[in-house]
């Protein structure tokens, strides 16, 4: 399902997050849910990205909402990024891409005249009844977790 709108109900998510334990979106009912998708761990755009909203978590917290990172980089590799940058959030991944298409950010995309399948920086906010409220795709870093916090704090 690529053409997610706001308004939609947010598509379901179960995957295993970086510690090993596994989160479902059911699991934060009442909350509202940046859930955010980003290419790779530890590049520079996608580490800014997660020191980003690590700092902002507490701000996140205050507007009722949590603060999800998925990417197709295995469990291991989200410990590590984690550990690496002491990272605040919980990083989901998604090997077999599943999540990914259903929220429709595995896009072709193109570098240095190649072109080759991958993540596209996107943003979901999530509110508190399970609906998506705001969508951010084709995301640059600088100045995106503020425009996210203002969007949660007006949920």
């Amino acid at each position: 399902m690529s053409d997610l709108t706001p308004g939609d109900t947010a598509p379901a998510v179960s995957l295993p997050r970086d510690g090993g334990d596994i989160v479902n979106l059911t699991d934060f009912a009442g909350q509202n849910v940046v859930l955010y998708f980003y290419p790779r761990d530890d590049t520079s755009g996608c580490t800014k990205e997660a020191i980003g909203f690590t700092q902002s978590a507490a701000d996140f917290a205050a507007a009722n909402a949590i603060i999800l990172g998925v990417s197709k980089d295995s469990v291991k590799k989200h410990d590590k990024f984690v550990a690496k940058h002491d990272l605040g959030v919980a990083l989901l991944s998604d090997e077999d891409g599943d999540v990914c298409e259903r929220y429709g950010v595995w896009k072709e995309k193109s570098m240095y005249g190649k072109t080759y399948m991958g993540i596209e920086r996107a943003t979901f906010l999530i509110g508190a009844d399970g609906k998506i409220a705001r969508i951010w795709r084709k995301v640059k870093v600088p100045g995106h977790v503020e425009d996210v916090l203002d969007a949660a704090r007006g949920l």
